[in-house]
């Protein structure tokens, strides 16, 4: 379970919120600042309130608020951030704006936040589907390696395409993602005909390394490609 906290950079008194969370607790907390858990992560803390594991997560409100003005325009940026191993992808932040319950929200900052977030902006649909063309070149790299035993490259290749793939079909079906985890797997809950996208994928990314051979990693990697295709030419038309 995750808690949200936004926050004004100049207005974070992260004494008193270390004070509250080691109340909420019964036991000391050290709280991260700004950047503590790294560039987007940012901060927060690991609580356990009645034996439930929960993350305190820091949201710096006028970063969240640029990077929801760009998830309308249809922009987006991959970061490295560790615990990201796709790369944390920045509208991460205006789908837990879009998609969170508020909790305590006296001056109505996440209404006003969440503004154009819904039904999902189109250009941000339509420029996710064009990462599809970075799935189909990532294909071809690992086409390239199939012959050579290379399969920590092959798998990352894969691997990375098939995830895009899935961020296309989630765009399409306008739900929010907010972290690679689970992402390839709940395409198979989203109200689209994928041709049973979360399977094949699965499939596919499981018999890499299982068969060495060059015909072995070629099929592995001929599925994906197919894969890939089948985004491309169900989405390429939008809906």
């Amino acid at each position: 379970m995750d808690l949200g906290l936004y926050y004004e950079a100049s207005a974070l008194d992260r004494p008193a919120l270390r004070e509250a969370a080691s109340t909420i607790v019964g036991s000391p907390v050290d709280v991260a600042g700004p950047g503590g858990w790294g560039p987007w992560v940012d901060g927060g803390a690991w609580l356990t309130v009645d034996g439930t594991p929960v993350d305190l997560i820091l949201r710096d409100v006028d970063r969240v608020r640029e990077q929801c003005r760009r998830a309308r325009r249809g922009e987006f940026a991959v970061h490295h951030q560790t615990g990201h191993p796709l790369g944390y992808v920045d509208i991460a932040y205006a789908g837990e704006v879009a998609t969170c319950r508020p909790l305590v929200d006296p001056r109505g900052v996440l209404e006003e936040l969440r503004h154009g977030l819904d039904p999902y902006p189109a250009p941000l649909r339509d420029a996710l589907v064009e990462q599809l063309r970075t799935a189909e070149f990532l294909v071809g790299g690992a086409a390239k390696v199939t012959g050579r035993g290379d399969v920590a490259y092959l798998q990352l290749c894969c691997a990375t395409a098939l995830m895009w793939c899935a961020h296309a079909w989630h765009a399409d079906a306008g739900a929010w993602v907010t972290t690679e985890k689970g992402l390839v797997p709940a395409v198979a809950r989203l109200p689209l005909e994928t041709q049973d996208f979360a399977s094949r994928a699965t499939a596919a990314l499981s018999t890499i390394g299982q068969d060495l051979s060059e015909p072995a990693l070629t099929a592995a990697v001929r599925t994906v490609r197919a894969l890939i295709t089948t985004a491309q030419e169900s989405l390429a038309d939008g809906r």
